[in-house]
Order: structure tokens, then C-alpha cells, then sequence
């Protein structure tokens, strides 16, 4: 499924990477940019799903703090407020779930440009790679950006200028230790990411908190969760894998913090009204 989606974007980003002169890291903030526009309905539905939720937490605490001791009814009675609400208690899951999804498709994609965005013939690739493997005894796993790297000069077929901004976003962190620019967009990933886990954890009142004990409920634990450990498994993921897919994640999140701020500014005027 990864493959196939990675397919899918491989269209896309060839195409922008053509349009803009052949520049790798414009072509991927292009298409960090179209991705995130047709994702947008997605986005706010989200989003006012999340406000929707926040509003009805002191009805859902006050039911926690009744039923504590009877789980059965107080899940029911949390059922019901979610049905006369109109809301999905699993819509952050489902969020979820398509945010890894894209990631790994992804992550496929700037792992193996040379398959899902040139899509050059796996016949060619396997002769380029014995061709490394025979000079040099070995190849590391992201084969295909390192024939770029090494077969580039002497056959256009694999060539993609991924150099952006000074930085070679070819290159993979965990491989290049010594190298500080290979840093930069990860620790910028990081720095943003911490800006959008503050903005997106709603700050507990005073009254909620003395209304019931620390209980939280399952949805509001995954959501929680979710903010936390998807920054961590990104820069994870970031550290052992070429700089394109950083440059990706830091792109997609500067827009994600844009789209949140600009959504809850439109859906509060459009309450107030």
C-alpha cells in the first residue's frame, strides 16, 4: 500500500520538479504545500471536531465524576453525549491512522526517488547498484539515493539535484555524524513541532479540575498521546533517513500550525456570528 501511494506522489513531485528548474527541495515544499491544501477538508472537519470537544468536557467530566464507580454506565452515558453532539469519538484516531499513512508513503518516496518519482525500470536500478557493490564491496540500504550520489555525473537517467539552499537533502543524518548542516532541518522539525504541541494541548481550568479526579477518558488519552509521540517517531524516523523527508515533515508542520491558527480564528468568528 506504501508503494503504491509512494507511486502516486511520485507523479506529483516529478511534475514540480520539472516545473521549478529541477530543485528537489522547492519541488518538495510544492508538494508539501498542494498536499496539505487537499487535505484541508480533512483539516477542518478535524479541527472543528476538536473544538466541539473541548466545549463538552465539563459535561463529560461531570459524567465521569458521577459514574466513576459503574464504568458500563458512564461509557454508555459518554456514548450518548457523543450521539446528541454529533460527534465521533474516534475521528482523532482516524486522523491519526492517515497521518502515518502519509508519512511512511513518504518516507518511501524520498527513499527510493529513483523507483516512485523518475520511475526508472527496476532492470536498470539492480545494474546500477552491482556497478557500486563491485567498486566499492558494499551499498548502504538507500541504494537508490546512493546511486545519485556516485552514478549521477555520468548517466542523466539517475540525476536529481537535490542540493537546496546549501544543504544536501540526499544525505542521511545517522550516516553523516561529522556533518552539522545535516542537523539544521531536524532541530527546526523539533522546534516546531514543540510550537504545535502547545498550541494544539487545551489548558485544564481550574473548575474542571475540581469538578473531577485525573481521570481522563480513553479518546483524550490517545489524542494526548498521539501529539507527543508522532514529533518523536518523525524525528526517529528523520535520523536515519535522507534530508528530503525532514525538509517534508518541518514544511508540513509550519503549515499545520499556519492552518490551525487561521481554522480556529474562522470557526470562532463564525460562532460568534
Amino acid at each position: 500500500m506504501f508503494s503504491f501511494i509512494a507511486n502516486v506522489f511520485g507523479y506529483l513531485l516529478d511534475w514540480l520538479y520539472n516545473i521549478v528548474g529541477q530543485n528537489y527541495g522547492i519541488a518538495l515544499i510544492l508538494f508539501t504545500i498542494l498536499l496539505r491544501i487537499i487535505l484541508l477538508p480533512i483539516t477542518i472537519k478535524q479541527q472543528k471536531s476538536v473544538k466541539k470537544t473541548a466545549k463538552i468536557q465539563s459535561k463529560m467530566q461531570e459524567i465521569q465524576f458521577k459514574y466513576k464507580n459503574n464504568p458500563e454506565l458512564m461509557n454508555k452515558e459518554i456514548m450518548d453525549l457523543y450521539k446528541k453532539e454529533n460527534l465521533s469519538p474516534f475521528s482523532g484516531c482516524i486522523s491519526a491512522i492517515l497521518q502515518i499513512l502519509i508519512i511512511l508513503s513518504v518516507f518511501w518516496l524520498v527513499s527510493k526517488p529513483l523507483t516512485h518519482m523518475k520511475k526508472i525500470d527496476a532492470n536498470i536500478i539492480e545494474g546500477y547498484k552491482n556497478e557500486i557493490v563491485q567498486e566499492n564491496g558494499k551499498i548502504s540500504n538507500y541504494y537508490e539515493i546512493e546511486i545519485i550520489q556516485k552514478k549521477s555525473e555520468q548517466h542523466e537517467d539517475v540525476k536529481i539535484n537535490m542540493n537546496f539552499m546549501g544543504l544536501d537533502l540526499s544525505k542521511v543524518p545517522s550516516q553523516n555524524l561529522k556533518d552539522f548542516t545535516v542537523y539544521i532541518i531536524p532541530i527546526l522539525y523539533v522546534i516546531s513541532s514543540v510550537f504545535s504541541i502547545k498550541l494544539t494541548t487545551p489548558k485544564k481550568s481550574k473548575e474542571n479540575s475540581e469538578s473531577t479526579s485525573n481521570e481522563m477518558d480513553m479518546t483524550q488519552q490517545m489524542n494526548k498521546s498521539m501529539s507527543f509521540m508522532m514529533p518523536i517517531m518523525a524525528v526517529s524516523i528523520a535520523f536515519v533517513a535522507p534530508l528530503g523527508l525532514a525538509l517534508y515533515w518541518f514544511i508540513s508542520n509550519v503549515l499545520m500550525i499556519a492552518e490551525r491558527i487561521l481554522i480556529n480564528k474562522y470557526v470562532d468568528s463564525k460562532e460568534e456570528k
